[in-house]
């Protein structure tokens, strides 16, 4: 045991001043780490009981389906469980390759990198292209990892407001012509749904000798007739939007993360991405069932349009309660509620009651500005969802007061 005197700071001590965690614990509102007993389907089991899970990324319903289970299932038995080292060095496999080359056709690009997590991707692409004397660009509201990742880079960061392409051509007249600059943004943010102003974006970014990257973590398999992502949903080109990122976690059911862009640009990150090269490549019963998907969401649209249509009776019955659904214009649907006390309390009720939702807090949003993340999911049957509108209905009206519907339309 470490003795130390009274001029000696131990950095353990920050671990033992952290109590909001075991606060909310002893409250019996703690929504975190919930450990699910089935697969990842419309109905989920936790200890022994079942619940409608809304809030899930699971967007097409792939994570269960029986082709994408037979894919892993037999990569596992030609390939093995794991290829015990980076794809730099013995981990790439056939596998890999042909996987990148569909990505790549997916997205309408010439080239595609696979990373181990979405995560890591963001840290290994932005850290790799942004350097000493560059500048990375981002939303306010873009996810972590892009943020890490600028940090992870040697380049300066500078933020603009959210979805607005007035502030971005600001921020970016102040750097200049004299330096490197990296814009990235959330096709899709991931908290209150909205779709980022890509077009108008992408002209501000031109007009400056910026480079536009667009993270379709949450809009692959979501935007576009195809589920092609952000770009579809524009209709842009690959002049208009340099490169396009995103994870294999939501739409495509697996765990990964990809670059896609033009040949030079994804080689050069290919030789130079850290994350990519010091870690070892993903699983070939992940990188199967990757592939796999991409075959399902192409051969069979009415997923996509089967999400659309789920996700608008909800939006129209949550409006009709009167809730505050925020400027969401995707599946992603925020319910905010503001105050954290009650955004908890109303997690449990709904929870006890069978319905499992996500509590979100600052700083994943802004402070005062809590609510609850629904997604339901292309496969959640009608019965399923006016069961769970019941649930939340009765809840939400012990916990908070709601406008009359009349006053909401």
């Amino acid at each position: 045991m470490i003795k130390y005197l009274d001029n000696m700071t131990d950095l353990f001590e920050k671990c033992r001043n952290f109590t909001i965690a075991r606060q909310l614990m002893d409250s019996g509102i703690y929504p975190y780490f919930k450990a699910l007993e089935s697969e990842q389907a419309p109905e989920v089991m936790i200890q022994g009981k079942k619940f409608i899970m809304f809030g899930s990324n699971n967007y097409l319903g792939l994570a269960n389906d029986p082709r994408m289970k037979a894919a892993a299932i037999e990569a596992v038995r030609k390939y093995g469980t794991g290829v015990a080292g980076s794809r730099f060095l013995n981990g790439n496999t056939i596998l890999h390759t042909e996987l990148e080359k569909k990505l790549a056709a997916f997205k309408g690009r010439e080239a595609a990198l696979i990373y181990a997590t979405g995560y890591q991707m963001n840290l290994g692409v932005v850290s790799a292209l942004v350097g000493k004397g560059d500048f990375a660009i981002i939303d306010k509201l873009d996810h972590a990892s892009i943020l890490d990742g600028c940090r992870l880079s040697q380049g300066e960061v500078r933020r603009f407001k959210h979805n607005s392409p007035e502030d971005l051509d600001r921020v970016l007249k102040d750097i200049g012509p004299r330096h490197g600059k990296l814009v990235i943004v959330d096709g899709v943010f991931s908290m209150e749904g909205d779709i980022a102003p890509v077009p108008e974006l992408s002209k501000v970014c031109r007009k400056h000798g910026a480079r536009l990257m667009v993270d379709d973590a949450h809009a692959t398999g979501v935007l576009g007739r195809h589920g092609h992502g952000t770009m579809e949903y524009f209709g842009l080109t690959r002049k208009e939007v340099d490169l396009v990122v995103g994870t294999c976690s939501k739409s495509f059911a697996a765990v990964g993360g990809f670059v896609v862009g033009d040949e030079q640009i994804i080689h050069y990150i290919q030789h130079v991405s850290r994350s990519m090269i010091f870690s070892a490549a993903l699983p070939p019963a992940s990188v199967a069932a990757i592939s796999r998907a991409i075959d399902i969401i192409e051969e069979e649209p009415q997923r996509i349009k089967r999400l659309w249509d789920n996700s608008a009776y909800l939006m129209e019955r949550f409006k009709a309660m009167g809730l505050n659904t925020g400027e969401t214009q995707t599946p992603i649907i925020p319910v905010v509620i503001g105050d954290n006390e009650k955004t908890f309390m109303l997690w449990r009720l709904l929870y006890d009651n069978g319905l499992f939702t996500n509590p979100v807090v600052s700083p994943a949003v802004p402070p005062k500005r809590s609510l609850l993340r629904v997604v339901v999911t292309a496969t959640h049957t009608k019965e399923q969802l006016d069961r769970a509108l019941d649930i939340f209905e009765t809840c939400v009206r012990k916990v908070i007061r709601l406008k009359p519907a009349a006053a909401a339309k």
